[in-house]
C-alpha cells in the first residue's frame, strides 16, 4: 500500500514562518486547513496508511523539494486549501490536476466525489486542469513527481462554506480520508521491480509523426530530450521542469513546453501526445495591447458559456462589442475580452460592481472613492473598458469621444505589454499573468494554441 504525502496550504506559505493565507470571519486559511489535515492524518493512520505530513512552515517551493526527496514509487501527494473571493456568495469544493492526465482527472473526481458524499451541503465546482487556475498552472500538481492533486475545500470568504467547515470538520476529514484510501490502493503498484517498466506512447509533431516514442508516467506523457531540442527550446533557464532517464536516455514532461509556446495536446485513444510549435497566433505578439485579436464573435460566445452558462442571458451582444470596439481603438479585443472575464468571473459579478452597471473592468470613478464607475449601456461599458487600455499602452489618442472617467490620470503608454498593467491596473503583481494565462485558455479552446 502506498503511502499518502498530505500538505496544508495557506497563502503559499512562507518560509520561516507560517503565513495566515486568507483572512476571513474570524480565521485563517493556515488554521483551518492545518485543524482540517490534522484529522484527516489521524484518521488515515487509523485505517493503517502510511502518512507523511509536510512541515508548515516550509514555503510553496520547500514543499514540493521535502515531496519530491522523499518520495517513492506507489506513493500520491495531496494539498488542501481554501479560497477566497471576492463576492461571499462564491462557494463550493474543486479539485485542480495536471492537465492532459486522464488517470488524474479520474483520481480528481473520486476525490471530489468523496467528499461531497461525506458533506452534500458543499456546491460542487468540479475537477478542474491545472491550465484553468489563475496563472495557467499549478507548481504543486506540475512539479511533484508524485501524482499529485490540489484540492479547495471551499470558500473561506463564504459564510456558508465557513460555517461547514468549522461545524463539520470531521466530516470533510472523512470524506478526503475516504477518496485517498481509494486512490491510494487503486495507483499501489503490485511487486517493485528493481527499474521501473513505463508504456511507450507515441509522439505527433506538427501534425507528422515522430518516429521516436515516449514514455507514459504517473499518467504524464514523457517525451525524449532530442524532440526539445528539435524544436529549439532552451531548457537551461528552466530548472523545474522534470527529467528522467529510463533506460539510457533523458525524457521531459511535455506538458512543461507549453510555457515556451508549444501547444500539448493527448489522445487517450491512441497514446499520442501532440506537440504544435506552428501555431496559428504569433507567440511574439501575444502580449502586446495594441494588435489584432484572433478569435471569432462565435469563439469568444463559445468560451464565455462554457465558463458561465448563463453569460449571455443578460450580455447576448458582448462579445460583438468588444470585437468592434477594440477595433475602433486599435486595442487587441482577445486581451480586453479576456481580461473581462477575470474581473468580472466570466460575468457573474459578485462583490460591489453589479451587472446593471456595465463595468467590466473594475473601473473606478473620478472621485477615488470605493464606488465604481457606473455606464448607461454595455456598449459604453465596454468602450470605457477599451479606451482605459489604450490610455495604458499607447500614445495615440482616441478615436472615440472619451467616456473612461479615469483617462486622463493614466501616463500615456506606460503599459504596452500585458505584464505592465501588473500593480498598475490591479495592486496584484501577478495580475498580468493572470491575463496571458487566460488569453491562453481562449486560444487553446479556440483551436489557435
Amino acid at each position: 500500500m502506498g503511502r499518502i504525502f498530505i500538505s496544508a496550504a495557506h497563502g503559499g506559505k512562507e518560509a520561516g514562518g507560517i503565513d495566515p493565507g486568507a483572512i476571513a470571519g474570524g480565521t485563517t486559511e493556515a488554521k483551518e486547513m492545518i485543524l482540517l489535515r490534522d484529522l484527516i492524518v489521524t484518521e488515515l493512520r487509523a485505517r493503517n496508511f502510511e502518512i507523511l505530513a509536510v512541515p508548515d512552515d516550509l514555503s510553496a517551493a520547500q514543499t514540493i523539494s521535502w515531496i519530491n526527496s522523499r518520495g517513492r514509487r506507489g506513493d500520491v501527494a495531496l494539498e488542501i486549501q481554501s479560497d477566497a473571493a471576492s463576492s461571499p456568495s462564491v462557494r463550493g469544493a474543486s479539485v485542480f490536476y495536471i492537465t492532459n492526465n486522464t488517470e488524474r482527472k479520474t483520481n480528481a473526481e473520486q476525490l471530489l466525489v468523496a467528499l461531497l458524499r461525506r458533506v452534500p451541503q458543499l456546491p460542487n465546482r468540479g475537477v478542474k486542469p491545472d491550465t484553468n487556475s489563475g496563472l495557467g498552472s499549478l507548481a504543486f500538481c506540475r512539479q511533484t513527481t508524485l501524482p499529485a492533486l490540489l484540492m479547495q475545500v471551499g470558500f473561506l470568504s463564504s459564510p456558508e462554506d465557513r460555517a461547514l467547515l468549522q461545524t463539520r470538520r470531521r466530516d470533510f476529514a472523512l470524506g478526503i480520508a475516504d477518496g485517498l484510501a481509494s486512490w491510494s490502493r487503486v495507483i499501489d503498484p503490485t511487486g517493485t521491480p528493481t527499474e521501473p517498466t513505463y508504456a511507450p506512447i507515441n509522439i505527433n509533431i506538427n501534425g507528422q509523426n515522430y518516429s521516436e516514442q515516449g514514455i507514459l508516467v504517473n499518467g504524464n506523457a514523457y517525451i525524449p530530450i532530442d524532440l526539445v531540442d528539435r524544436l529549439r527550446i532552451d531548457l537551461s533557464k528552466a530548472p523545474n521542469v522534470n527529467r528522467i532517464t529510463y533506460r539510457k536516455i533523458v525524457y521531459v514532461k511535455a506538458i512543461e513546453l507549453r510555457d515556451f509556446n508549444v501547444a500539448v495536446g493527448w489522445d487517450a485513444a491512441t497514446r499520442t501526445v501532440s506537440l504544435r510549435s506552428n501555431l496559428i497566433v504569433c507567440a511574439g505578439k501575444l502580449d502586446r495591447v495594441m494588435s489584432n485579436g484572433n478569435t471569432s464573435e462565435v469563439q469568444l460566445q463559445l468560451f464565455l458559456r462554457n465558463n458561465n452558462e448563463n453569460a449571455l442571458v443578460k450580455f447576448p451582444d458582448i462579445s460583438k462589442l468588444y470585437r468592434e470596439e477594440a477595433g475602433i481603438e486599435g486595442v487587441n479585443y482577445d486581451i480586453a475580452f479576456c481580461q473581462m472575464c477575470i474581473e468580472t468571473g466570466f460575468l457573474r459579478f459578485g462583490g460591489d460592481i453589479k451587472p446593471e452597471q456595465n463595468n467590466f473592468a473594475g473601473l473606478g470613478t473620478i472621485g477615488g472613492g470605493s464606488e465604481a464607475a457606473s455606464f448607461p449601456s454595455a456598449r459604453i461599458g465596454v468602450r470605457a473598458h477599451i479606451q482605459h487600455l489604450k490610455a495604458y499602452a499607447s500614445l495615440e489618442p482616441l478615436v472615440q469621444e472619451v467616456v473612461d472617467p479615469r483617462f486622463r490620470f493614466v501616463t500615456r503608454g506606460i503599459a504596452p505589454l500585458i505584464d505592465q498593467l501588473s500593480g498598475r491596473w490591479s495592486a496584484d503583481l501577478d495580475y498580468g499573468a493572470r491575463i496571458t494565462a487566460m488569453l491562453k485558455r481562449l486560444y487553446e479552446s479556440a483551436g489557435l494554441l
